[in-house]
């Protein structure tokens, strides 16, 4: 299914597993689990977590439609797979480990009683169902980005996030600021790690399929002390500013192009709303 830029990979993001919405059978979905100190300038050309819900609902009603015309009558609005497929959670974090409580009970995972996966409610399709869905979500896809340049304006934003981070990486106070935070980490008797971003990603916490880590004593430790150097060094202020600065400046240099990256999100949201208007 078309969804724009989601959970958009940045200098203070992680992405534990690529995110996207999959139409086959391995199936990926995105969860976060930091809202970080606020919002960016950037933000507004990207997709929110209600233009994502609202997409998978007007994909989900559109596809339907679609299976109909193909005799598939009662095709469900949120099928399983012949076979249970593969998922695979990505955990975005802006800025790593935010909250004290939650480091110090699952380190750098989650409660794995409550899994962030929704899992799909409907029944399973049947094996012919399952040959004609692909060509329902490509004509969905078209739908849903009917009026917009896929090419030039819609992906233009995330292409520029790129860019942004690569200069929010190499940002002197930025750098100041993690040295001070590794620093810190190794007084308190843990590993040196050059950012919160390699700590949040050390191999040693073993995540699974779906993105959740052992929650060891260890990881426990390391991850409320990534927490605590973060507060104690304003770590994350320091790094919130700078990326709030490098993309005011990059949103200012390129105003034209955002602009009509900005009206192709208006597009989809139109394209969205006109679907869920009409079929509900």
């Amino acid at each position: 299914m078309a969804i724009r830029g989601w959970w958009r990979p940045g200098a203070a993001v992680v992405a534990v597993l690529a995110a996207v919405c999959a139409s086959g059978p391995e199936r990926s979905q995105a969860t976060g689990t930091a809202s970080g100190p606020g919002p960016l300038p950037a933000d507004r050309y990207s997709s929110t977590s209600q233009d994502y819900q609202r997409a998978q609902r007007a994909s989900a009603l559109l596809v339907r439609q679609c299976m109909a015309k193909r005799g598939h009558p009662d095709f469900p609005l949120d099928p399983r797979y012949p076979t249970d497929p593969i998922v695979a959670a990505a955990v975005s974090t802006d800025y790593g480990a935010l909250d004290l409580a939650a480091a110090r009970r699952w380190g750098y995972g989650w409660d794995p009683k409550k899994s962030p996966v929704s899992q799909p409610k409907g029944r399973r399709m049947t094996n012919a169902e399952y040959a004609d869905e692909p060509a329902c979500n490509a004509e969905v896809d078209g739908q849903l980005m009917r009026g917009i340049d896929v090419q030039k304006d819609w992906i233009y934003a995330g292409q520029r996030a790129v860019e942004v981070d690569k200069a929010v990486k190499g940002d002197p106070r930025l750098r100041a600021a993690f040295e001070v935070w590794s620093r810190c980490m190794a007084e308190q008797g843990f590993t040196r790690y050059p950012d919160p971003i390699a700590a949040y990603t050390d191999d040693a916490w073993q995540r699974g399929s779906d993105g959740n880590t052992l929650r060891t004593r260890p990881e426990r430790a390391t991850a409320a002390a990534d927490v605590i150097c973060k507060r104690r060094h304003h770590t994350t202020e320091v790094w919130h500013t700078v990326r709030a600065q490098k993309q005011t400046a990059d949103i200012t240099q390129h105003r034209d192009r955002y602009a009509a990256s900005l009206r192709a999100l208006r597009t989809y949201r139109a394209n969205i709303a006109a679907v869920l208007d009409r079929l509900g």
